[in-house]
């Protein structure tokens, strides 16, 4: 993430009009050997390996939290009371508690504050959000999301430390549902509406890992895999699962929404694509239409390359950094927000103790 935030720092003032250019003015890692080559390469100006003195300086003013879950909320809490804007990756907190404590935070300080919530950016689904405000689709029945993985199917895979902490539970907060779902509840938050209840289920496949850091076998408590029913506040139904265990899966995230007009499709191994059926069209050329968003006309795209030409992932998180500093010129807030990303933090709450207790379990509002 740092490699994808800097990337996206650096190239949105080269394809987007905007009133400020970021300066990467400092970066902080713990390791001084490795920030310091890291700042060699992006082109930061200084390092630091203590983030409360990188809060402390004067000439920083956005603070950009790409660091493990367990270090979100200290920072961002901290950066708020020292009056700075802030990026937080996601999830936002480990839970909700912590979560609300972030938007308190900001709140009261009154910063601007965005969660990266990357995929909102893609252009296909800007333009799906675009058709669903346009009530292209009229009332909405069904919404279906996964976000389908498969690297931690060895039982070899120590947990815990550097590159391997999704798997130990006091760093991560959970496995799937925050690290995975939170992408697919993010998404349907905001393209379809509130959830208003959840009935789910976990499973931890293989129960003890050694850890990293004690050299010791110790249990595995995060999540593998997790599903869940749900119904949305405008009556919509839903089905959610997210694994790590699906062989020949590195990053399949799909959503189909299905209305009483129209349904659409989109799939992130295809994200340059958008499926769409509109039933209203003539009978005798009704059918699934495979819309290429590559356009001048489509969401973002006339930022880019010639018609026909595709974009990427890295392209979303450019857009977000483009989308915050438009919104920052024109004194307006940014989606998601800290906010936004706490409705998020409610649901994967509600999964996870819907799991345990076996029961429906209803979503507190935002």
């Amino acid at each position: 993430m740092g490699r994808t935030h800097s990337n996206a720092f650096l190239q949105a003032p080269h394809f987007f009009d905007l009133p400020y250019r970021p300066v990467l003015k400092a970066v902080c890692a713990r390791n001084a050997d490795r920030v310091k080559g890291f700042a060699e390469n992006w082109g930061y100006q200084s390092v630091e390996t203590d983030w409360r003195a990188l809060i402390a300086r004067k000439d920083i003013d956005v603070i950009d939290i790409a660091s493990p879950n367990d270090t979100h909320a200290e920072i961002a809490i901290a950066a708020a009371k020292a009056g700075k804007m802030i990026l937080c990756e996601k999830p936002l907190g480990r839970t909700a508690e912590e979560a609300k404590a972030m938007v308190d935070a900001v709140e009261a300080a009154g910063v601007p504050n965005m969660v990266w919530y990357n995929y909102r950016r893609v252009p296909a689904v800007v333009l799906l959000k675009k058709l669903l405000d346009e009530d292209r689709f009229g009332r909405i029945f069904h919404y279906r999301s996964q976000f389908l993985q498969d690297w931690t199917i060895s039982q070899d895979l120590p947990q815990g430390g550097e590159g391997l902490w999704r798997l130990d539970s006091s760093i991560a907060g959970s496995g799937v549902t925050g690290d995975l779902l939170a992408h697919n509840i993010d998404m349907a938050l905001w393209l379809n509406g509130p959830i208003v209840e959840v009935s789910a289920m976990t499973e931890t496949f293989i129960k003890e890992r050694k850890h990293n850091l004690t050299g010791h076998v110790e249990p595995v408590k995060i999540d593998d895999a997790s599903a869940f029913l749900c119904r949305f506040a405008n009556g919509s139904m839903a089905l959610f699962e997210a694994t790590r265990y699906a062989r020949g899966h590195k990053a399949l995230f799909t959503l189909e929404i299905n209305g009483e007009r129209a349904s659409a499709s989109w799939d992130l191994h295809d994200l340059h694509r958008l499926s769409y059926f509109d039933h209203r069209d003539e009978s005798e050329l009704r059918g699934w239409k495979s819309i290429h968003i590559t356009d001048g006309d489509h969401p973002y795209m006339k930022n880019w390359w010639v018609p026909g030409l595709q974009i990427g992932y890295e392209h979303t998180f450019i857009h977000q950094v483009a989308d915050f500093v438009t919104a920052l010129g024109q004194k307006q807030a940014a989606a998601p927000t800290f906010r936004d990303g706490l409705a998020t933090d409610f649901v994967t709450d509600a999964v996870l103790k819907s799991a345990k207790t076996k029961q429906w379990e209803t979503v507190p509002v935002a």
